[in-house]
């Protein structure tokens, strides 16, 4: 079954809502989930446990949050992300706007980086698979 981009928002929007004690108002899909929106790691794993049960999917840890890669000397130099790093997060995270973290790939700022928006778009590469 298909699920239309407005239906998924709206119900990613009410598990942040839920899961983070924020506003409808603050959930917009340009919100960054931790910059906006205060999420902190513990809060990582109650977002995806509501999103597996609200869409029936199941979300490898390691796909919302490559951490495999970050902490990667392959891939991570001196704190920030190498090209074959970028290359990397681009092919296991398709549905993330790595745009604005290519300009400054600072490690410490990937977690600041992953808006609503992009939430939406991993759950609808799931759901819409």
């Amino acid at each position: 079954m298909s699920m239309s981009d407005e239906d998924i928002f709206d119900k990613v929007q009410a598990a942040l809502v839920d899961a983070l004690g924020v506003d409808e108002d603050e959930a917009t899909r340009d919100a960054t989930l931790v910059g906006d929106l205060g999420a902190e790691s513990i809060d990582f794993l109650d977002i995806v446990f509501k999103l597996e049960k609200t869409f029936d999917i199941q979300i490898p840890r390691e796909e919302l949050s490559p951490e495999d890669i970050l902490t990667n000397s392959q891939y991570v130099q001196d704190g920030v992300v190498t090209a074959d790093g970028m290359a990397t997060l681009k092919t296991r995270m398709p549905w993330a706007d790595l745009s604005k973290f290519e300009e400054n790939p600072r490690v410490q700022d990937f977690g600041n980086l992953l808006t609503v928006g992009d939430l939406c778009s991993y759950v609808g590469s799931k759901v819409n698979a």
